[in-house]
C-alpha cells in the first residue's frame, strides 16, 4: 500500500497572504496545470519557478517529500505555453499511464482535480453569485449569500467479480467502448446509499448476478472530473445469472486466467483497462492472488 509523501500542508491555508509569500520565495515549486494536462520530463512532473507562469489561478499544493513548498498554475486551456514547451509535451493522466512514481502521481492526481474545481467552479451553487478564492485555493465563499464552498468529490464503486472456485473473472463490456474493451463493473454512489448496497445494486442492474462474498481491496483518486473510486473484490453467488443490461453494458464475459494473462500482454482476446486505472489494478490482483 503508497503512503503518502506528499505533505497538504493544511495548517498554511489559513495565512493571510501564503500564496504571495511563497511566490515570493526562491525555494517554491508551480505544477502548471492547462486543459487537464502537466508537462513531465524524465517520469517526473516539471516544477518551474513560480514567477514562470503567467495569467494563472493559484492554489497551495503542500510539501513534498523534502519540504519544497509547491504550488498550482491552473492556466487557461488558451494560455500560451511556458518555456516555450510545444504543446505535445502537455500531457494528461490516461496519457501517463504508470509512468510516474507513486510520489508524482499523488502530485499529479491533486493538482488536476483542484485545477478543474478551480475552473468549474466560479459561481455558487446556491444563489449563482460570483465567489472568492480562499484558503489558498481550497475553498471558496460566495460574494452575495457568504455560503463557504469547497472542492467536491463524488464516490463510486469499481468491483472485479470471480467465480465460486476463484479461477474465472466477469468482466462487462461498456456500450462507450464499442464493445472492444472488457472492465470491472462500476458505479456512483446514489444518495443515501452506503458502499456495499452501491456494490449490489449496480452489479444487478449491470450483469444480473447476486454476490455472496464483498470486500474492500483499494482506492484511487479519479479526477475526471472529481471522482473516488472504491475498489472491491466480489464472489458471484450463482454464475448462470450473469447478462448483460444492454444499455450501458453491451456484454458480460466469464475469463480464465489464462486469457487474462494474455490481453493483459496485449495479445488477446480483448483488450482490458490502461495502467493508470484502478481497474486494471484490480484485475491484477486477482491474477496474482491465484498464482
Amino acid at each position: 500500500m503508497h503512503r503518502p509523501t506528499l505533505d497538504r500542508a493544511a495548517e498554511l491555508r489559513e495565512e493571510s497572504g501564503v500564496i504571495d509569500r511563497l511566490r515570493g520565495e526562491t525555494s517554491t515549486r508551480v505544477i502548471a496545470v492547462r486543459d487537464g494536462r502537466v508537462r513531465v520530463t524524465d517520469d517526473l512532473l516539471v516544477r518551474v519557478a513560480p514567477t514562470e507562469p503567467v495569467d494563472a489561478t493559484w492554489a497551495l499544493l503542500g510539501r513534498d517529500e523534502s519540504g519544497t513548498p509547491l504550488l498550482l498554475a491552473a492556466l487557461p486551456a488558451e494560455s500560451a505555453t511556458i518555456d516555450a514547451a510545444p504543446d505535445e509535451t502537455w500531457l494528461g493522466l490516461r496519457d501517463l499511464g504508470a509512468r510516474l512514481p507513486a510520489q508524482e502521481s499523488e502530485i499529479l492526481i491533486e493538482a488536476l482535480a483542484l485545477a478543474a474545481w478551480l475552473r468549474d467552479a466560479p459561481f455558487c451553487p446556491t444563489c449563482g453569485g460570483g465567489t472568492e478564492i480562499r484558503q489558498a485555493g481550497w475553498s471558496r465563499r460566495c460574494l452575495v449569500c457568504g455560503r463557504d464552498h469547497f472542492p467536491r468529490t463524488d464516490p463510486a464503486v469499481i468491483v472485479a467479480v470471480e467465480s465460486r472456485d476463484g479461477e474465472r473473472l466477469l468482466l462487462g463490456a461498456n456500450a462507450n467502448w464499442g464493445g472492444r474493451m472488457y472492465s470491472c463493473f462500476a458505479g456512483f454512489v446514489e444518495a443515501g446509499e452506503s458502499l456495499e448496497s452501491t456494490v449490489h445494486r449496480e452489479l444487478a442492474e449491470e450483469s444480473g448476478v447476486r454476490l455472496s462474498a464483498l470486500r474492500y481491496v483499494s482506492s484511487q483518486a479519479w479526477p475526471f472530473p472529481r471522482s473516488l473510486m472504491v475498489g472491491f473484490r466480489a464472489v458471484v453467488d450463482d454464475e448462470a445469472d450473469a447478462r448483460a443490461d444492454g444499455e450501458e453494458i453491451v456484454d458480460v464475459r466469464w475469463f480464465t486466467r489464462a486469457e487474462i494473462t494474455s490481453s493483459l500482454e496485449g495479445e488477446g482476446p480483448v483488450g482490458l483497462p490502461g495502467h493508470a486505472s484502478i481497474a486494471r489494478a484490480l484485475i491484477v490482483d486477482w491474477l496474482e492472488a491465484g498464482a
